[in-house]
């Protein structure tokens, strides 16, 4: 079924982009901003009709620009567009602007200081401190090593880590200081924003800006028609790295992400897992998302989301049944985590099937439907808006 076109006035839009401005200004008045990384949109002109308004969720430590080759697929294909920044990253500074799990200080004084006085620990600090470039991502040796040597300093981590690993526990509150649902509260923000836009808004998002996108639609089902997430982080992929995650996160251990110019604590990607866990998984989310249609692209080439929590979930919100759709890039198929820009490598590589995920992504926002062996073709099909090379 083709969507019904809506026609925003000028004082509509006018409304909208007002908001939008007051959210930039905020962000350019902090002395903490974040160049490059500020939200924008793209919004057809007055009188002009419109499919709907996209609202887009970058991923973990990006920015919204990670995803402006679909952006501008969307706009110029008949959606208006609002590509939001995840909460707190549209500013420097993470361990105080960006969402975290922290330990409360009367357990984290205490634990930093044994780690300050432990010399194999202090020794490894050290050598990323004189190296910036050992704070990516810890290999899976180094994980199990520092696990294993926080937990011989402190046996104590492991009861705590448990209120973590467990979404319910009512130790968790005892234990920790948590913001993770500032991604839900910058979600809602950024979608009051475009309130005065007539017609459907939809969800796109990548990681953990899938997870916002739908814990977003969970919401607002009534105003959400439809979420297209792309390998969400419902869960940390692998059982050592969350374990690791989960442990380290609270002690201000640092690691680098998508900008080599920011270093972000480990507790910030706690409470991407914590967020995931407590509030797109719950109960709740999950009833109220059977109500709005999901396309899910996982790969198996997966370093970061958990593919197996990913499918449960698709499952529990309905599956097919209530208009789900569903695609997993086989291993053989070479596609990371960061599915969406065709520039973007991770692992060593990158996602050449890219302009059929755009296509099947407007099929799905435009008609509820998903072309499945078009996923893994490198020849677009011609009955959709085409889309083009990187120049």
């Amino acid at each position: 079924m083709s969507l019904q076109s809506v026609t925003p006035t000028a004082t509509q839009l006018d409304q909208a982009k007002q908001a939008i401005a007051a959210y930039i200004g905020s962000i350019d008045s902090n002395p903490d901003r974040r160049e490059g990384a500020y939200p924008y949109y793209l919004f057809h002109e007055p009188g002009e009709p419109i499919l709907g308004t996209v609202l887009l969720f970058h991923g973990f430590s990006a920015k919204p620009h990670q995803m402006w080759r679909l952006a501008d697929y969307l706009f110029r294909n008949g959606f208006n567009v609002y590509q939001a920044s995840i909460a707190g990253h549209s500013l420097i500074r993470p361990a105080k602007n960006w969402a975290q799990v922290d330990l409360k200080p009367e357990i984290a004084d205490p634990l930093k200081e044994k780690v300050a006085q432990d010399p194999v620990l202090q020794t490894y600090f050290g050598n990323i401190a004189s190296n910036p470039n050992l704070a990516a991502q810890p290999n899976p040796l180094q994980q199990a090593a520092l696990v294993s040597r926080l937990v011989s300093i402190e046996p104590r981590l492991l009861e705590i880590v448990q209120s973590i690993e467990t979404t319910d526990d009512p130790a968790f509150d005892e234990y920790f200081i948590s913001s993770h649902l500032d991604y839900l509260t910058n979600a809602k923000a950024r979608l009051a924003d475009i309130e005065p836009i007539p017609g459907a808004v939809y969800t796109v998002g990548l990681s953990v800006g899938g997870a916002v996108a739908l814990a977003l639609a969970a919401a607002n089902p009534d105003r959400v028609q439809k979420a297209v997430v792309y390998a969400p982080l419902l869960k940390v992929y692998g059982e050592q790295r969350r374990q690791y995650v989960n442990l380290a996160g609270p002690l201000d251990i640092k690691e680098m992400g998508w900008d080599p110019n920011l270093m972000f604590p480990v507790g910030c990607f706690t409470a991407a897992d914590r967020f995931g866990g407590s509030v797109v998984m719950s109960p709740a989310s999950i009833h109220s998302l059977k109500k709005v249609p999901i396309f899910m692209v996982l790969t198996e080439n997966e370093d970061a989301a958990d593919i197996k929590t990913n499918q449960d979930f698709y499952e529990k919100t309905g599956a097919e049944q209530d208009g789900n759709q569903y695609y997993l890039y086989r291993a053989m198929d070479l596609v990371p985590h960061p599915m969406v820009d065709p520039t973007e490598v991770s692992q060593n590589m990158s996602n050449r099937f890219w302009q059929s995920l755009y296509q099947e992504t407007f099929r799905f926002l435009t008609t509820g439907n998903v072309d499945i062996p078009n996923m893994g073709n490198l020849d677009q099909d011609p009955n959709l808006p085409q889309v083009p090379p990187v120049s």
